[in-house]
């Protein structure tokens, strides 16, 4: 699928904000991210910290596919729209249970910061023609 110049400019971008945010999940951020596993899952600090590695580890692969692997960006685009969509329970537990963290310190922060994941759902899919390729099929 052809993208433009903006598109690969900002898919790029995308991804080495996802490069960022998983190194944060294995280094400096650590704690923060474990403010926003779900209150659902065990709250075993040792599985708690196992999710935001893992989660990193995703982080990073993405952003290195969305940077590096423009042959399949399209598989890459929907892949990361599908993982933002699975991490979003923990912005929800994040806000519902009033958690503190990232500087989410009030409930309208909290509540603020919710309306940006589709945000980021929709860029990672414009971005590497996924959306076009998505409407294409119907």
């Amino acid at each position: 699928m052809e993208t433009t110049l903006l598109q690969n400019i900002l898919r790029i971008l995308l991804g080495a904000f996802m490069i960022f945010a998983g190194t944060g999940h294995l280094t400096f951020l650590r704690e923060d991210f474990q403010a926003q596993v779900p209150r659902w899952l065990p709250s075993n600090p040792a599985f708690m910290d196992f999710v935001v590695v893992a989660s990193g580890i995703v982080e990073i692969s993405l952003g290195l596919a969305m940077v590096f692997w423009g042959q399949q960006k399209v598989y890459v685009g929907i892949a990361l729209a599908i993982f933002y969509v699975l991490i979003f329970p923990g912005n929800i537990s994040q806000y519902t249970n009033g958690i503190d963290a990232f500087g989410l310190d009030t409930d309208r922060k909290r509540l603020i910061r919710l309306f940006f994941q589709p945000v980021l759902i929709l860029w990672a899919l414009w971005s590497t023609g996924a959306l076009a390729y998505l409407l294409q099929r119907q």
